[in-house]
């Protein structure tokens, strides 16, 4: 077995089948909700798939992300400090592992595919990079991973690049001549720009030199809860107004304290993030596992190890260290539940199937194409 990054190591603490103890019964009724989740584009901005090898997943792994009823998520290539060789491997071994499972994967390369999969009962997997060390300072570096098929591109992962300051810079350089360069570049390529680990004036200059909508596909609200990874009220609107989507993730920077984080933090998030952007606007990135993240001793004890070279590393965000998940949604239907919760809050149809997925899918409309 052969593992890159830390996605690639998550993806090793996945424990798919213990899902079925938790999956709803077949014999009860279908909720309106649950109807619409099933012909809905269900669009995750952000998990870590089930890559660990390039070999077929075992049939009942399988089943169960089918079953899930997502249609397509994004997944992050190239770890904080990654360079641009070991990338191009990990994108090899990325597609090798998508081919070994061609009958339920589909890597994504235009907004089309996100349409087909649905159509195919398979489900799309969109490369991104959450960070920029791969491009090593380097303009035309963006072409080649766009041709790569990497559709979506940060500019920093908390720390400076020589783009764009991150939400744990120590001091500000906010977006960089180069980062102008890199901002331009990646919309005549038709690569979607992310900022959700950048700081707040980087991302509000990102957004107003972007020709098109910008992203934060996982992030909370700093309103809701202060910490250095959720955007302020000011940053959703203007990402809102620039046409751009931002999506709420499930980690502890959602709620105080060493608890795990719960349903009605999530929902706190995604109700004020609607408040705010508006319901064109929120979308769901949930930065979890594709399937059930695996609390056994032994396997806390290789997240502890891991959120403890993190810190190290200087790349941790503060009160990282609980798993990444929600009570109520560590489950591979993780975006059902959360359509039957807004539905039981009052939020309209319409809007709840904008939040599964075509709010994700109208950005991409709009940045995937060259020119």
């Amino acid at each position: 077995m052969q593992t890159f990054g830390r996605r690639s190591m998550l993806a090793g603490m996945m424990a798919l089948p213990a899902l079925r103890a938790a999956a709803r019964s077949p014999a009860a009724a279908p909720s309106p909700a649950d109807r619409l989740y099933r012909q809905a584009i269900v669009l995750n901005g952000n998990l870590a798939g089930p890559f660990s090898d390039t070999k077929p997943l075992p049939a009942r792994d399988a089943k169960e992300i089918r079953q899930s009823g997502i249609t397509a998520f994004k997944t992050t290539l190239g770890g904080s400090g990654s360079n641009r060789a070991d990338t191009i491997e990990e994108i090899a071994f990325f597609d090798a592992a998508i081919a070994a499972n061609r009958d339920l994967f589909v890597k994504v390369r235009d907004v089309g595919d996100i349409a087909a999969a649905k159509r195919a009962g398979r489900v799309g997997i969109i490369y991104s990079f959450e960070g920029a060390s791969m491009l090593e300072g380097k303009i035309e570096a963006i072409d080649a991973f766009r041709a790569s098929g990497v559709l979506v591109m940060g500019l920093s992962y908390n720390v400076t690049t020589p783009f764009a300051s991150g939400v744990l810079s120590r001091q500000s350089t906010g977006l960089t001549e180069l980062g102008r360069q890199a901002v331009a570049r990646m919309n005549a390529q038709g690569v979607t720009i992310d900022v959700s680990h950048s700081d707040e004036p980087s991302s509000l200059a990102a957004i107003a030199a972007s020709r098109r909508p910008t992203l934060v596909t996982h992030a909370g609200c700093g309103a809701v809860h202060p910490h250095p990874r959720n955007k302020s009220d000011a940053l959703i609107r203007a990402l809102a107004n620039s046409g751009g989507v931002i999506g709420i993730y499930e980690l502890s920077f959602i709620a105080g304290g060493r608890k795990q984080q719960s349903l009605d933090d999530y929902l706190a998030h995604l109700t004020h993030a609607l408040k705010v952007a508006g319901e064109d606007h929120v979308g769901i990135g949930s930065d979890a596992l594709v399937g059930r993240f695996d609390t056994s001793p032994a396997n806390m004890k290789m997240w502890n190890a891991d959120i403890a070279r993190r810190k190290a590393s200087g790349v941790g965000a503060p009160g990282e260290g609980p798993p990444p998940f929600v009570e109520g949604l560590n489950r591979a239907d993780r975006m059902e539940v959360i359509a039957r919760a807004l539905a039981k809050r009052g939020v309209r149809s319409a809007a709840i199937e904008k939040i599964l997925g075509t709010n994700f899918q109208r950005v991409f409309a709009e940045t995937w194409t060259a020119g």
